[in-house]
């Protein structure tokens, strides 16, 4: 066994070791109020889980979220270092990374689908270069995009053939801006 599994085992090993000590204390002072207290710490723990399992849920409305203006749309750095934003193409809320690396939009599978485009019915005919290797690309144009105060009657982008795991915003469409990046926050300006 690895050095590292040892030492967990250990350590597990003393972790119950004294909670059995514990439990065998609580006992001998009598049965009903140590089932009281072991009930109220399992409810405890029970409601540790339930908010470390919905943190995320409970901070989404915490965390500071994309801000329009009337000439400018203001992006929060998220905890992953990177700017996302929140397009409506078509009707519909379309979540991207803003990437100053990519040439073009790019959409995942997913966000094409939700856009009604059928993935596997476009011809892909484009390639990209990605840290992950060439991959191949399929030309689609996106009608009525808004983006905080700007709309624009169509954009070019493209359907990534391979696994994303998120849609990217490139310097196609971001070349149409002037953008600062400040502290936290990149703002977008027209």
């Amino acid at each position: 066994m690895p050095d590292d599994t040892v030492m967990r085992l250990i350590y597990l090993g003393l972790l119950l070791a004294t909670l059995a000590g514990w439990a065998a204390v609580e006992l001998r002072k009598g049965l009903g109020r140590s089932v009281k207290m072991v009930l109220a710490w399992g409810m405890i723990l029970l409601g540790l889980m339930a908010v470390y399992g919905l943190w995320g849920d409970i901070t989404r409305g915490l965390r500071p979220s994309q801000q329009a203006g009337a000439a400018e749309v203001t992006l929060p750095r998220a905890e992953d270092g990177h700017y996302y934003a929140q397009l409506q193409i078509q009707g519909q809320e379309i979540s991207f990374m803003v990437d100053t690396g990519a040439s073009d939009v790019v959409l995942t599978q997913a966000d094409a689908r939700k856009l009604g485009f059928d993935p596997a019915g476009l011809l892909y005919m484009g390639q990209a270069f990605t840290a992950n290797g060439p991959v191949r690309t399929a030309r689609v144009e996106l009608g009525d995009v808004q983006f905080g105060p700007f709309r624009d009657v169509s954009l070019g982008a493209s359907v990534n053939e391979g696994d994303m795991d998120g849609s990217l915003l490139g310097m196609s469409y971001l070349s149409q801006f002037q953008i600062t990046i400040s502290g936290d926050q990149m703002v977008l300006r027209r």
